[in-house]
């Protein structure tokens, strides 16, 4: 019966997806040097999303959110051809938008249109990305919004915990800066400068262009010319990934007035491209779901604990808890990550998790914008973006004793950080580590 649910559903996530994936076949194609990826919508929507990638590796922690300030000029200081209001005036006529993202990994500049817009749109499109004015007097404005914002979050434990733990984890690293900025770094932007930041990433050799529509290949390969021309080649870029590996447990803290503590823990993920990255993904999620039961329902120790896969150029586990009792949660955390490295994961659990894990991949990319926005992660981090094609069957393949070594072979040594009362915490128990090991599994 099991066997027969299991294939309904993912029968039914695969046929919820094939209108929007499999209308017509996707395709690539250079234009100018730039890889286009197209995947008609058989829909009226299109949805183009230009990728600019590199994110934290292509400036110095000092320069924290400059990109992310780049990104949002393109809109909000208006371009060569109209101010901010005009810009703004004209898309909102058609019911269009244009704006732009930056993660950690890449940036992305998004137009969203109706199909019949698309002329009207798409030179507007290409004015934010080709000719933004990056106006001082507006520049400050959405500065001064970022800062605020900035400090408003500094309020916020959930965000101060992330925070924190990407500091102490990341020490040294790219991955350690905040793309959102820092007050002091923010603070010492100015439109002259990031303006000259963006038009050095702006090359054809870190672009991608993704469309999701239902455009005619020529079309498509005309316009994006067009927009390419005067954008220069640039040198060859490729992201690149960094394995994060933990030696040994450590613990930091930092003592904060809080209604109750938060403890955060990171350590080894594989990287996107790599043989266990599906495998791990849901291992994770199986893990997430257990570590709520012990946690929260079992315990009574956390309202909302969390565990997760945070997948990039440097992909990690992650636990985070909000908890009174930091030395229970620890005792907990531990006996349950030794009992699964121990049995592994059931075979049921892991034919379920697949089921969710496909059938919420699936319902969340039914939207151009979201099909759009796989299709340029997986050919930024994965270098394929095929994979959001193929990812049912990819996942349908795994095996229980799959899932349960990725599992074994990245939970190791973990990096702890805690924010809230010190008196409450014993730093000990959370440097023993699990299973009475030192050593990480993981070799590369």
């Amino acid at each position: 019966m099991k066997k027969y649910i299991y294939g309904l559903l993912v029968a039914i996530a695969v046929g919820s997806y094939s209108p929007a994936f499999a209308q017509k076949p996707a395709y690539d194609m250079m234009v100018d040097g730039v890889k286009v990826i197209v995947q008609p919508s058989g829909n009226d929507i299109v949805v183009i999303q230009t990728v600019i990638k590199g994110g934290v590796q292509n400036y110095p922690a000092a320069k924290a959110g400059i990109e992310s300030m780049a990104m949002s000029a393109l809109t909000e200081c208006g371009s060569l051809k109209h101010d901010k209001n005009s810009f703004k005036n004209a898309l909102e006529k058609i019911s269009a938008s244009v704006y732009g993202y930056t993660n950690k990994n890449y940036a992305t500049v998004t137009l969203n249109c109706i199909k019949t817009d698309f002329d009207t749109a798409w030179p507007l499109y290409v004015e934010a990305i080709t000719m933004p004015k990056f106006d001082a007097k507006e520049f400050d404005r959405i500065k001064q919004d970022a800062i605020t914002q900035l400090k408003s979050e500094e309020g916020q434990p959930d965000v101060a915990i992330d925070k924190f733990a990407d500091k102490v984890a990341f020490a040294g690293r790219s991955y350690a800066t905040d793309p959102s900025g820092t007050v002091p770094s923010l603070t010492a932007l100015t439109a002259l400068g990031t303006k000259a930041y963006y038009q050095s990433i702006l090359t054809k050799s870190r672009m991608t262009i993704v469309v999701v529509a239902d455009m005619e290949r020529a079309d498509i390969e005309a316009k994006v010319k067009a927009m390419l021309t005067g954008i220069k080649q640039g040198a060859p870029f490729e992201l690149k990934k960094d394995f994060f590996r933990v030696y040994k447990n450590t613990f930091s803290s930092e003592g904060r007035e809080l209604a109750t503590n938060y403890v955060e823990g990171v350590t080894s993920g594989p990287a996107p491209g790599t043989p266990d990255y599906d495998a791990f993904n849901v291992a994770m999620r199986i893990f997430a779901d257990k570590h709520f039961l012990d946690i929260r329902t079992n315990n009574g120790l956390s309202y909302a604990p969390s565990a997760w896969f945070s997948s990039g150029a440097t992909s990690v586990a992650r636990f985070s808890v909000s908890t009174t009792q930091p030395d229970k949660y620890i005792a907990v955390f531990d006996k349950l990550v030794d009992r699964i490295k121990n049995e592994g994961f059931r075979k049921d659990e892991v034919a379920d998790m697949k089921v969710t894990y496909l059938t919420s991949f699936y319902y969340k990319n039914e939207t151009n914008n979201a099909q759009a926005s796989s299709i340029a992660s997986n050919e930024a981090l994965h270098n394929n973006w095929r994979r959001s094609l193929t990812l049912v069957n990819d996942v349908k393949k795994l095996t229980p004793d799959q899932v349960s070594d990725a599992f074994r072979k990245y939970i190791g040594n973990i990096v702890w950080v805690y924010q809230g009362d010190t008196k409450k915490v014993n730093p000990l128990l959370f440097t023993n580590g699990t299973l009475k090991k030192g050593d990480n599994a993981v070799s590369h």
